[in-house]
This record gives C-alpha cells, sequence and structure tokens, in this order.
C-alpha cells in the first residue's frame, strides 16, 4: 500500500530542490530547441530537473511508474495505468522561462488507480507554493485557498491562452471563443503557462481557465488543487476531462462550467456554419 504522506514529503522536497535550479538559472542565458513545434521550447533544465526527479523518486518507490514531458519527448506516450504513476512537467512555462518572463514553475502529481492523490505546483520565481492531497484541501504556501464564489460568466475574470491560435487546428475556434468571452466577461488573461493558471483558478484569481492542445502533465497536479479548492475541471464538450487528451475548462464552481460550455457550443457552431457559405 503506498504511504501518501512519505510520497507527499518527498514530492515537496523534490520539487524545491528543483525551484532552487530555475531560480538559480532563470537569468542565465539558455541553450534551447524546439521540440515537435516552432514554439514548443526546451532548455537542458528542463531534462536536468526531470532526470532527477525521476532518479530520486526510482530510487525511493521502484514499483512506481512516470509520464515526464521530456521522456515522452523522448520514447513516446506511455498508456495510464492503475499503477503509482508519477506526472511530472519539469518547467511548465519554459518560454516565459527563456524570456525571463517570472511565470513559471514546477508541476508533479502522483495518480494512483488514474486518480490524483498529490498535486503540487511550484512557482520558484514568485515563491508560490500550490498543494493538494485527495480529501485534505488545497493550499497555497500552506494556507488554506478556495476558488471564487463568483456564479455568473458576465461577472468573470476567465484565462485564456491565444498562443494556441498559431496552431491552424485550434485556430478558429480560439479567436471565435475569445471574441464571445471578450464580449460577455469582465475581461480575458494570458500567463503561458496551464499548471499555473490552474493554480490560480483554485486561489480565486481568475473564475475558470480555458485551454486545449496541452498534455498530461501540464494539468495533472492542478486538476487535484482545483477540485480540493471546490472548483470544477470538465473537457470542453461537458464530459469528464480525458487527463491524456486534455480539452479544458477549469472553472471556480459548476455554473460558471457549464455557462462555457454552453457559450462554446453557440459559438462552435457559428464558426462552422460561417465556413460553410
Amino acid at each position: 500500500m503506498t504511504d501518501i504522506d512519505e510520497c507527499y514529503n518527498l514530492a515537496s522536497e523534490l520539487v524545491l530542490l528543483a525551484g532552487e535550479i530555475i531560480q538559480d538559472s532563470i537569468n542565465k542565458k539558455k541553450t534551447t530547441h524546439c521540440k515537435s513545434i516552432d514554439w514548443d521550447l526546451v532548455t537542458e533544465y528542463d531534462h536536468k530537473i526531470e532526470d532527477e526527479m525521476i532518479k530520486r523518486l526510482i530510487e525511493r518507490f521502484p514499483s512506481h511508474k512516470f509520464i515526464g514531458e521530456e521522456s515522452v519527448a523522448k520514447n513516446g506516450l506511455p498508456k495510464l495505468t492503475d499503477d503509482p504513476t508519477w506526472i511530472i512537467d519539469p518547467i511548465d512555462g519554459t518560454t516565459n522561462f527563456v524570456h525571463r518572463f517570472p511565470h513559471t514553475c514546477i508541476s508533479l502529481a502522483l495518480l494512483i488507480n488514474k486518480k490524483a492523490e498529490i498535486g503540487i505546483v511550484y512557482n520558484p520565481v514568485m515563491k508560490q507554493f500550490f498543494s493538494a492531497k485527495r480529501n485534505c484541501g488545497a493550499f497555497l504556501n500552506g494556507k488554506p485557498i478556495q476558488t471564487s464564489h463568483i456564479q455568473d460568466l458576465s461577472e468573470a475574470l476567465i484565462a485564456m491562452e491565444p498562443w494556441l491560435a498559431k496552431d491552424k487546428t485550434y485556430l478558429v475556434s480560439v479567436y471565435t471563443r475569445m471574441h464571445a468571452l471578450i464580449q460577455g466577461t469582465h475581461g480575458i488573461r494570458s500567463l503561458g503557462t496551464a499548471a499555473l493558471t490552474l493554480c490560480y483558478v483554485a486561489m480565486g484569481a481568475v473564475e475558470a481557465y480555458h485551454i486545449e492542445g496541452i498534455d498530461a502533465w501540464d494539468v495533472a497536479a492542478g486538476k487535484l488543487i482545483i477540485e480540493e479548492a471546490g472548483g470544477i475541471v470538465i473537457s470542453t464538450n461537458g464530459d469528464e476531462l480525458d487527463l491524456m487528451i486534455p480539452k479544458v475548462i477549469a472553472a471556480c464552481n459548476r455554473s460558471i462550467a457549464e455557462q462555457l460550455v454552453e457559450l462554446f457550443k453557440k459559438t462552435d457552431l457559428k464558426s462552422i456554419n460561417k465556413n460553410l457559405y
């Protein structure tokens, strides 16, 4: 049987150590290269952090499995099983990190039976340590956090990632959805890091976050943190989220989530009809 507290203590230690690497290197010149697409950057520090995390976790938990952003880029995406599985994003917001933009973080989650038991997201530049254990609440620097109580989308602040419009797959939907949100909410914000933005939903700084075209390591930890803070994370179409192919609506409550689902259905239908004629 997995000792969740033991796992959490080691995870916290490793994330804090990774944070020291980011702090020490954010102002240094970095060697970067692109992965599958020309804006998906990776640095030597991404590899260094992930390799060290996996090494330390294997030493303590040799039977556990791992899904890490950089190892997946090299070896392909493994199937998620019921076995204890660590999902690692060594630097979420690598482009921010390269440009010294202070919104960058480490994301680490432990899943057992395909459910997150531990989620940690740490921005070492801003000293924001978000954490959650299942059924134990969500915390920022050790203090409890809760999602916003706003119920009406017209009063909400929404986060999105307009850079996704670089991908032609999402171009039309991103623009049409953003336009609808600009008209019907208090505004839109973008941080350039999915894991950290999910935590901003958890702490009540934004009411919702919508993003597609990302991966399990971007979402796994933040999803648990939001849920433990009182929020909800579902698929864009309103179904249960598929963690391995995440199309995300993360919201402070079910009311806001459902309003976003309905809004996107309408905007997507309009864009389809426009393209037909």
